[in-house]
């Protein structure tokens, strides 16, 4: 199957909803791979860009259907409490060396002890599990966790002055220990999810289905676009690597998608769509930047190692950036264009903009071209 890198472009809008065809936060079609969120609530300007009305803050968290944890990556991000024991499974270390890969922190006094990297990771799962049983700062949570493991997994941290469990460590067990995070707290308030069901092995079915997702949502793609995504090790993820798949050629560049999403992909069109989409916005997480924005001048501007901004999209392309800066109520939204702009298309970033201020909770919101 032969496609242009537009067709790529268009289909993936409608799949991921950006049209605002999304009728509830749980019926978002992202929500099948997360949401990253972080301050600020970039995750809800991820809902507001599919929804039709801005989304409510109250809709997540305890007592509700989607809930934040740290999942991929390590970051945290919100999904449908339905699915995270699923996730967890998924998400397991399937080898020595997987295991090693999420730690991203196993020193050579790990190895002197000869503790191995799934050793560790299930020791921190242990000590978790245990530690925290009811809601417990993130300090706190390391502090009693620490004292739980071996002294060569501790990690000396010049910030503390002390020497702890990684970071790495508590991020990446904390799915399977049951566990998610009480929103809008800084530090980070962890909490046993209701209901959790313990999981200890991998689940190889449950990270086929994600993997089935990625494709499904910012596909077509290649075995190292996913394995990235979900932070997989490349020679892991071919045992969950679905049968299913349509081969799929994006400009010359061989690619993969569910067989199912084939003829979508074929008469995909473009689309009038106009978004200030939010700087971890599923869309742009896609391992497969080229395809997003074949300027690779401009990656650096988008995608730093800190300080990310938001994207303004037109159409299809990333045509700018933007950045927010507030005072009590009052937003001020800086939107450089990465070349000039339609007058029509500047009075859609005011609407759009006044949506980011409605997510973020201003009342007043001003936008200057830089």
């Amino acid at each position: 199957m032969q496609v242009t890198r537009e067709q790529v472009i268009a289909y993936r809008i409608g799949a991921q909803q950006l049209d605002r065809s999304a009728r509830s936060a749980n019926a978002l079609a992202v929500l099948d791979i997360g949401v990253q969120d972080f301050a600020v609530h970039p995750a809800l300007l991820s809902f507001d860009a599919r929804l039709a009305a801005p989304p409510k803050p109250s809709g997540i968290g305890p007592g509700t259907s989607i809930a934040l944890t740290w999942s991929l990556r390590g970051a945290p991000h919100l999904h449908r409490r339905r699915d995270l024991d699923a996730l967890a499974g998924a998400l397991w270390p399937l080898s020595e060396q997987d295991a090693a890969g999420r730690l991203n922190e196993t020193g050579p006094s790990v190895a002197r002890a000869g503790i191995s990297a799934l050793d560790q990771w299930l020791t921190a799962l242990d000590a978790m599990r245990a530690v925290v049983s009811t809601p417990t700062a993130k300090g706190a949570a390391s502090t009693e966790v620490t004292r739980r493991i071996p002294k060569a997994m501790r990690h000396n941290c010049r910030a503390c002055k002390t020497a702890h469990i990684s970071d790495s460590a508590m991020r990446t067990v904390a799915l399977a220990a049951g566990l998610e995070i009480e929103p809008n707290t800084y530090p980070p308030v962890l909490l046993p999810r209701p209901k959790a069901r313990p999981v200890d092995a991998p689940d190889v079915r449950a990270l086929r289905r994600l993997v089935i997702a990625y494709l499904t949502l910012l596909g077509p793609a290649a075995p190292a676009d996913v394995a990235g995504y979900f932070e997989v090790r490349a020679a892991d993820l071919k045992q969950a690597w679905p049968d299913d798949l349509t081969e799929v050629h994006v400009d010359g560049k061989k690619a993969w998608l569910p067989a199912a999403a084939a003829d979508q992909l074929a008469r995909a069109r473009p689309k009038d769509v106009v978004r200030l989409l939010g700087p971890f916005d599923p869309y742009l997480q896609a391992r497969d930047r080229d395809v997003i924005v074949p300027d690779k001048a401009a990656h650096k501007t988008l995608w730093p190692v800190l300080g990310r901004p938001g994207v303004l999209f037109v159409d299809g392309e990333v045509v700018g950036a933007w950045r927010p800066k507030a005072s009590g109520t009052k937003l001020t939204l800086t939107v450089e264009a990465f070349a000039p702009l339609p007058e029509s298309a500047w009075r859609r970033v005011d609407t759009e903009a006044g949506r980011v201020a409605a997510v973020r909770g201003a009342t007043d919101v001003t936008v200057v071209r830089a």
